[in-house]
């Protein structure tokens, strides 16, 4: 049975018999990450949503560190693989298997771009959304989109979906109101909140997410950084 540990921020880590994959690993800077970088396990895979810096973090040097590739959109796979990295470039709309399990990327409605230390924008492809699925059990990474109405045909064309991760902090994403909305759209069996309380603009009360969940029948799980459920 899988195992999900969350981070913080929008980081999680899902390991099973097949390997161990990371989801945005912004974890040096993250005042509110569970971990350091080199106490992470070993790395099979790492996924990047988008090319925000608070999401690529410390992809490029996990990557090398453990030999692992990134799997991202084409235009970002190809940037950190400029950096010296593996990597594994797909588009939205495509799937890619490997032993470590299956990753599809969906649309997701935000933006994406990478900051370099010296200033420089670089263009990193179409934000995604990311599903994920090993031993026959299915994450849904919503990545930091606002609320669409393809999340309900996403959530009917993959309809086994046990845990979505549902961003809650507002301002940069949807806010609580949109990610209810989002998860009775989608209907996972289960829903975990991410990307907030991580910088002042995204402050959220979880527990008002999973509150408003409940009226619609909807199971969520809070998820304190180093938090873990298995699913």
């Amino acid at each position: 049975m899988p195992t999900l540990t969350f981070i913080g921020h929008s980081c999680c880590l899902i390991e099973s018999e097949a390997g161990t994959v990371l989801f945005d690993p912004f974890i040096s800077g993250n005042n509110l990450a569970s971990l350091k970088v080199e106490n992470l396990p070993k790395i099979s895979a790492v996924f990047l949503t988008h090319g925000h810096n608070d999401h690529v973090g410390d992809a490029i040097q996990i990557a090398k560190q453990h030999d692992c590739p990134i799997v991202a959109t084409y235009e970002l796979a190809s940037y950190c693989q400029s950096k010296g990295t593996k990597s594994v470039p797909m588009n939205i709309g495509g799937t890619y298997k490997d032993e470590w399990g299956q990753i599809k990327l969906v649309q997701a409605f935000h933006s994406s771009s990478y900051t370099e230390e010296n200033g420089n924008v670089v263009y990193t492809g179409m934000p995604t959304g990311m599903i994920y699925t090993v031993e026959g059990k299915t994450v849904y990474h919503l990545g930091d989109t606002a609320l669409f109405s393809d999340l309900g045909t996403i959530g009917l064309r993959h309809s086994k979906i046990e845990v979505a991760l549902v961003p809650i902090g507002d301002h940069f994403t949807m806010g609580i109101e949109d990610a209810v909305e989002a998860v009775r759209l989608i209907a996972p069996r289960l829903s975990v909140p991410v990307h907030y309380n991580t910088f002042p603009p995204i402050e959220q009360d979880p527990a008002e997410f999973k509150k408003k969940c409940k009226q619609i029948d909807a199971e969520v799980k809070v998820l304190k950084p180093g938090g873990t459920l298995e699913y």
